[in-house]
């Protein structure tokens, strides 16, 4: 804290906040409409780029055909029930799953 000024004091409020970024020409909220029609990135790209993984370490790593993994991550075609369970447990604990899966080739 300097002086007898909290740093509470300094915080912007949440309507400061709004207005601040309704300001800026660079980052001006979106409408329902713009938003229905963003591109969505699969949730399989952002665990990949998450781990710092390329297509095709993360297809070899996790057992996942490279073909597949493309067609999930450029919205061919969606993991079906099983593939996103798997998913969401690579997403929880991506080094145990590879562990698990490297044990298993032994």
């Amino acid at each position: 804290m300097r002086g007898d000024v909290s740093t509470k004091a300094l915080s912007p409020s949440d309507r400061e906040v709004s207005a601040a970024a309704a300001a800026d020409p660079d980052s001006r909220p979106m409408t329902s409409k713009q938003l229905a029609a963003a591109r969505r990135i699969p949730p399989v790209k952002t665990s990949r780029r998450a781990l710092g993984l390329t297509q095709e370490e993360f297809a070899s790593r996790y057992h996942i055909p490279l073909g597949t993994l493309r067609d999930w991550e450029q919205g061919r075609t969606a993991p079906d029930q099983p593939a996103r369970a798997y998913l969401k447990v690579i997403a929880a604990d991506p080094e145990g799953v590879s562990r698990s899966l490297a044990s298993s080739r032994r």
